[in-house]
């Protein structure tokens, strides 16, 4: 499980042909801790988890294993109008306050526009390495 884990990891990372060093920096970990992960020697941990899965823009499950689907994560499934609840962890929308609700919204937007920002970034970077 631990070098399914770290082949898929190795794989999104080479797709952006990135070397370690490079993804290590991006993400803000160690470059020994991601090359011991691609190698299957170190599980990954949650937080970790989720910096791969913001930057490859991949679910969770994909990089474990779970499935074969690499699709990007349905964002706009997130939060609308009243469907906010659904990236809220704290339980149905019945205990969620509207002030609350608009509060998470306004969040989810601003790492909805972080995120398009980086994967222009990536784009560009890309371009120019052609």
């Amino acid at each position: 499980m631990l070098s399914d884990v770290g082949d898929r990891i190795k794989k999104q990372r080479e797709l952006l042909n990135l070397t370690q060093l490079e993804l290590a920096n991006k993400i803000g970990i160690n470059n020994s801790v991601l090359s011991r992960i691609e190698a299957g020697k170190r599980p990954v941990e949650d937080n970790e988890l989720v910096l791969f899965v913001n930057f490859f823009d991949v679910k969770s499950d994909y990089l474990l294993g779970l499935t074969d689907d690499s699709s990007p994560i349905p964002t706009k499934q997130l939060a609308t109008g009243n469907d906010v609840y659904v990236a809220w962890l704290g339980g149905p929308p019945e205990e969620m306050s509207e002030e609350e609700a608009e509060h998470l919204k306004e969040q989810l937007e601003m790492f909805r526009s972080f995120k398009e920002k980086r994967k222009k970034e990536r784009d560009q970077e890309k371009e120019n390495r052609k």
